[in-house]
C-alpha cells in the first residue's frame, strides 16, 4: 500500500470537492491519505484520513517554548537521521544556520512520517520546504493551482528558483499553466495536466426551460480583485443605457465587497445587481438552474470549478482568457472566450447572446453539457491522479 502525504495551509471545507474527491478516490484504490495542515481544523471540519496539524508556534512565549521544546525531543529521539540530512540538504542550498535550524523545527510534525510521496497542494507551501521529501526518502510533487504560479512570485523575487532545481513531479491544471511551467526551465515529463472535476450527478441540467421576464445573469466567486468583477459592473452599466433589462447575482464574500457594492453604487446600476454572500452548493445549483448566463470575468484565473458547473446545469458561459479559463470553455463552441479588463467587449457579447437564436443557444448548452460529462468528471480525475502516482 503506497502512502501519500497531502500538506496544505488547512483542512479543506466542504465547497474544496477537488481535495476531498482525490482523497476518496485514492483510498478506494487502497492508497492511504495522511493530511498535513498548519491550522487547527475547525469543529465541523472532518475528513476520513489521518490529520496531523502543526504545532502553533505564533502563541505567548510559554506556548511557543514548550513547541519548541517538543520539536527538539523529535529531532533527538524520533527522526535524528531524517533530521541531519534535512539541515545538511537546506545549508547545501545555500541557506544560513538559523532558516536551516527553524526549519527544521518547523517540518518535525512532517518529517517523522513513513511516505511514499510527499505532495504539497500548493505551490506556495512548498517554498522553504524543498527538500523535506528527499530527507524523508519519499518523492515529492507540488500541484499549482493558478494563484500561486502567476500572483504570488510578484511579491518575491526568484521565488520558486531552488523548487525549479529540485527532482519535482507538478500537477497543473491547464494546458497553459504546463508551458508556463515548461517556460520555467521544468521538463515536459516532469508535468502532469489534470483538470479540475465537478458532480456531474448532482450538477446536471434543468429539464424545465426558463421563463424569465428578465435576462438572469450569474456569478460565484470569491469577491477579490483578480475575479474582476469591477470590470464586469462596468459592462452591466453599458447594457443598462441600452435598455436590456437583466437582474445579476454575484454568489461569495471577500475583502472587495464595499468596494464592489460602493461601484455598483457609482454606475447606477445597483437596483440590477445582488450580493448574496457564501451559500451552500444546493442553493448555487439552485440559482444556477433558474438562470440563464453564468459570467467569469477574471484577470487571473487557474480554472474554475463554478464555470464548469455552470456549463453542466446548461448555462451559457461568457468568461476571459484568463489562464485556464480559454480551456474550460471552448470559444463559440460551448460558450464565450473574450479578452480580459475589456468592459465594452463583455457588454457586446452579452448583447449579442440576448439576440442569439434559440437553435444556436442550444447547441452551446447541448456541446458543453457533454463535454464536461466527459471530460470533467470526478471519476476520470482520480484515475488520472492514479496514474500520476503510480508512474
Amino acid at each position: 500500500m503506497q502512502r501519500i502525504g497531502l500538506v496544505l495551509l488547512s483542512v479543506p471545507g466542504y465547497s474544496e470537492t477537488f481535495f476531498r474527491s482525490k482523497i476518496k478516490g485514492l483510498q478506494a484504490n487502497g492508497f492511504e491519505v495522511v493530511l498535513f495542515v498548519f491550522y487547527p481544523p475547525k469543529k465541523d471540519e472532518h475528513l476520513p484520513c489521518k490529520v496531523i496539524v502543526s504545532p502553533q508556534f505564533n502563541g505567548n512565549f510559554f506556548s511557543k517554548s514548550i513547541a519548541v521544546f517538543k520539536a527538539l525531543l523529535q529531532i533527538l529521539f524520533v527522526s535524528p537521521f531524517r533530521s541531519k540530512k534535512l539541515y545538511q540538504l537546506d545549508s547545501r542550498d545555500g541557506n544560513g544556520r538559523n532558516a536551516c535550524f527553524k526549519n527544521l523545527i518547523a517540518n518535525q510534525f512532517i518529517i517523522s512520517e513513513d511516505l511514499d510521496w510527499l505532495h504539497f497542494g500548493f505551490g506556495t507551501v512548498a517554498v522553504g520546504r524543498e527538500n523535506l521529501a528527499d530527507a524523508m526518502h519519499a518523492k515529492m510533487a507540488v500541484s499549482f493551482r493558478g494563484f500561486d504560479l502567476y500572483l504570488s512570485p510578484l511579491k518575491r523575487n526568484q521565488y520558486y528558483n531552488t523548487l525549479f532545481k529540485k527532482d519535482v513531479k507538478y500537477h497543473v491544471l491547464s494546458q497553459e499553466m504546463k508551458v508556463d511551467l515548461i517556460a520555467k526551465g521544468v521538463t515536459d515529463h516532469q508535468i502532469k495536466v489534470i483538470t479540475p472535476a465537478i458532480n456531474t450527478l448532482f450538477f446536471k441540467p434543468n429539464t424545465s426551460s426558463l421563463a424569465n421576464d428578465k435576462l438572469k445573469i450569474l456569478t460565484v466567486a470569491r469577491l477579490h480583485w483578480k475575479k474582476g468583477l469591477e470590470y464586469t459592473l462596468e459592462a452591466l452599466a453599458l447594457l443598462v443605457k441600452r435598455d436590456i433589462s437583466f437582474e445579476y447575482t454575484i454568489i461569495g464574500t471577500g475583502d472587495e465587497l464595499e468596494r464592489l457594492v460602493f461601484a455598483a453604487h457609482q454606475l447606477g446600476i445597483s437596483e440590477y445587481v445582488k450580493f448574496i454572500g457564501k451559500q451552500s452548493p444546493e442553493t448555487v445549483k439552485t440559482y444556477m438552474s433558474s438562470s440563464d448566463i453564468y459570467l467569469q470575468y477574471s484577470i487571473q484565473e487557474g480554472f474554475c470549478n463554478a464555470v464548469i458547473e455552470a456549463q453542466a446545469m446548461g448555462l451559457i458561459c461568457v468568461v476571459s482568457d484568463a489562464e485556464g479559463l480559454a480551456e474550460n470553455v471552448l470559444n463559440e463552441l460551448t460558450g464565450f472566450v473574450i479578452p480580459k479588463r475589456k468592459p465594452k467587449v463583455l457588454a457586446e457579447t452579452i448583447e449579442k447572446l440576448v439576440y442569439l437564436p434559440e437553435r444556436q443557444k442550444n447547441e452551446l448548452k447541448k456541446l458543453a453539457i457533454e463535454r464536461v460529462k466527459k471530460d470533467f468528471n470526478i471519476s476520470k480525475q482520480q484515475d488520472e491522479f492514479l496514474e500520476f502516482y503510480q508512474n
